[in-house]
């Protein structure tokens, strides 16, 4: 499952231009929505609690398929940064704020990256991920009739946020 999540959300990345971060972003982010809501058991897998006691086969396909989601977010942070980078100048992130794990995938992918910029890449995820497990997971059932406009709003704003806007 992770590496079918991990496909898609590559391809999607890999159609917008390379010269466009707003278009990546949002293609990145409607692939996994949408991937999301095509697979809720798959994402309930790969992101719900962990089952207790199991542990994935070593050598397997998803650590893999791990570290091209986590590298791929890490990747609309950096196309991001050029833009964004002014708004935190005033970042106090260091290295040793993060986990050896991730500095592990990403720091050899993005080797001038800033930690601010993995910091970003966080962000990213939180918002994204956690719009479309509220959706997934049902909490936003009595909320809104509209979890799809939702979504495209808050990717809108998102991407404001990053001073970039889309190349149309």
């Amino acid at each position: 499952m992770y590496t079918a999540l991990a496909d898609t959300v590559d391809s999607a990345w890999e159609t917008a231009p390379a010269q466009d971060p707003a278009a990546r972003i949002e293609a990145w982010a409607r692939a996994f929505r949408g991937w999301a809501l095509a697979h809720p058991e798959g994402f309930r897998l790969i992101y719900g609690d962990p089952v207790p006691g199991y542990r994935s086969p070593e050598g397997g396909a998803a650590p893999d398929a791990a570290r091209r989601v986590c590298t791929g977010i890490t990747a609309l942070a950096a196309a991001a940064w050029p833009y964004a980078e002014h708004r935190y100048a005033d970042s106090d992130f260091t290295w040793s704020d993060f986990d050896a794990g991730l500095l592990d995938k990403v720091r050899p992918a993005f080797p001038d990256l800033p930690p601010a910029a993995v910091a970003l890449a966080l962000r990213l995820w939180s918002r994204l991920h956690g719009l479309v497990s509220l959706e997934i997971y049902g909490h936003l059932r009595n909320q809104t009739l509209s979890p799809d406009k939702l979504f495209r709003e808050e990717l809108t704003q998102l991407i404001r946020t990053l001073d970039i806007a889309p190349q149309r």
